[in-house]
């Protein structure tokens, strides 16, 4: 009888080659999966840039099958140099991950001697600027549920007061709330000629959101590319005339509609809310990592809910206290300030009349005012 030899990697638990067995046809004892693989390709720069190339988009599709991976890159440049690096490291970056033992990747380019970069724009005009939009500033959060939309209402409603022109974009194409907030149920009319939606408008604030375009409580139900392809429509489709800002209230998360507003319009900047506890502030540390992976500035971290103020004058801090400070310091952002637990915010929001409007001369108001101003201060000092 020929004695079975020990899979070296299977080792710990004991599984052997069968005799006269190859080694290539044992499955590895951990299956790696597509997330695995993304991940590991986030590593991967393309040519003459900081971004990624998952960021960038052009991985398009992966396939893992015990232990072997396959990677499809689709490039708009037909720069053969750039093309066998992001292949010869997206082979190696692979190969790092734990239980493969097979890269294959594919790189397809357009025919010519192009230098387009990736995305399909030309050097130097991708993302591009919207034709009027002076800056373009996204409120983020990472996490749902910790008043993000409530912040870009306010903070919207004070820059107008403080006589910007305002834009304020509804990205949470799955959820959007900002029609309610600012009191505005009508659909937005289409310009003659050149087809550009027109922005409704409320409050000294120019609007553009999913909601303007459904009919009640109909749900959207859409894959990625069609939030891709609605998030840049709104941002290049939009009359918006001339603004000093377009805020864009970001949905949860570092998905689709984020990648596409970065691909399709440089940000001038991310203002991160947080609530003080740690499983808020766990998951928005992945939203500002997101924006320095593709070179947006943070703007900031404003604390919302940081206490609430008893009707007997105590302080209750329900969701902890000073996290969102903590954090600013920790990576080295200004901390633009806390947001205490208000009625009259909440009230605001549900009646379309946000308290910047319907209090302005109340603590919370002041707390969206002195935001503003800090906001404007940076940007003031910020190129162009």
């Amino acid at each position: 009888m020929v004695a079975q030899k020990l899979h070296p990697r299977l080792a710990k638990c004991g599984r052997c080659l069968p005799t006269g067995g190859d080694w290539a046809t044992v499955p590895p004892l951990f299956m790696p999966s597509e997330d695995d693989i993304l991940n590991a390709l986030k590593a991967v720069k393309y040519p003459g840039y900081s971004r990624d190339i998952v960021s960038f988009g052009i991985v398009k599709d992966v396939a893992v099958a015990n232990g072997a991976v396959s990677v499809a890159i689709h490039l708009t440049s037909a720069n053969a140099e750039a093309a066998g690096q992001i292949k010869s490291d997206c082979e190696a970056a692979i190969k790092t991950v734990e239980g493969v033992r097979l890269a294959h990747v594919q790189v397809q380019q357009p025919s010519g001697g192009g230098q387009a970069q990736p995305g399909g724009q030309a050097p130097g005009q991708a993302p591009q600027r919207a034709s009027g939009i002076a800056r373009v500033i996204a409120v983020a959060s990472g996490k749902g549920g910790v008043g993000k939309s409530t912040v870009s209402v306010n903070l919207a409603c004070a820059l107008a007061k403080r006589g910007a022109n305002i834009g304020l974009l509804d990205c949470d194409i799955y959820g959007p709330s900002i029609p309610l907030m600012m009191g505005v149920n009508e659909r937005p009319a289409v310009t003659q000629g050149d087809e550009k939606l027109v922005p409704l408008e409320n409050h000294g604030v120019k609007l553009m959101s999913m909601g303007f375009l459904l009919q009640d409580d109909q749900p959207i139900i859409w894959r990625g590319p069609m939030i891709m392809k609605t998030v840049q429509q709104f941002v290049m489709q939009v009359d918006w005339g001339e603004l000093d800002y377009l805020l864009v209230d970001l949905p949860p998360g570092t998905g689709d509609a984020q990648l596409s507003l970065c691909q399709t319009v440089p940000l001038d900047g991310g203002v991160i809310v947080t609530t003080p506890q740690e499983a808020s502030l766990g998951v928005v540390r992945k939203g500002i990592e997101m924006f320095r992976k593709v070179n947006v500035p943070i703007l900031g971290i404003v604390e919302n809910m940081s206490y609430f103020t008893a009707p007997g004058g105590e302080r209750v801090e329900i969701f902890g206290h000073g996290g969102g400070r903590d954090e600013a310091a920790r990576q080295g952002v200004p901390f633009l300030g806390e947001m205490p637990l208000f009625t009259e915010i909440r009230k605001g929001g549900d009646d379309g009349v946000p308290v910047v409007v319907s209090q302005s001369g109340s603590p919370p108001a002041g707390v969206f005012d002195q935001i503003a101003e800090q906001l404007q201060e940076q940007l003031a000092g910020s190129p162009d």
